[in-house]
């Protein structure tokens, strides 16, 4: 399984070109099996509202389209990853990032980021 970071997200939809060939193969060969947390909307609605980050539409409605066109598999935000998160090591700051790093550790999945801090989790499977 695979965790798609939050500007992951967003280039699959807007730019694809800046995926590595690594990373276009990985999102290519697991059709169907790539995941999208609830954390990431959360955070691209944020991003919109700060004018950090603009969409063509409104984040709600960008949000599902793109989880329908990309075929992606929504995850939900549960109080025990929640709590994992807080447990991590003070590497990253960003609460959103460490959700996503606190997910892929306990389900033991592949989180496709371009963070390079948050590579220097140990336990974590990612890739770019």
């Amino acid at each position: 399984m695979i965790l798609l970071d939050t500007h992951a997200i967003v280039w699959l939809a807007s730019d694809q070109d800046r995926f590595t060939e690594k990373g276009r193969a990985l999102i290519r060969d697991n059709a169907g099996q790539l995941y999208v947390s609830v954390v990431s909307a959360w955070e691209i609605s944020m991003l919109h509202k700060r004018n950090r980050l603009q969409l063509p539409m409104e984040p709600e409605q960008y949000v599902d389209r793109l989880i329908r066109q990309h075929d992606l598999n929504e995850v939900p935000l549960e109080r025990k990853v929640v709590q994992l998160s807080v447990r991590l090591p003070d590497i990253h700051n960003d609460p959103f990032d460490r959700v996503l790093i606190a997910l892929c550790r306990e389900e033991g999945w592949l989180l496709l980021s371009k963070d390079k801090i948050i590579r220097k989790y140990p336990g974590l499977q990612v890739e770019w």
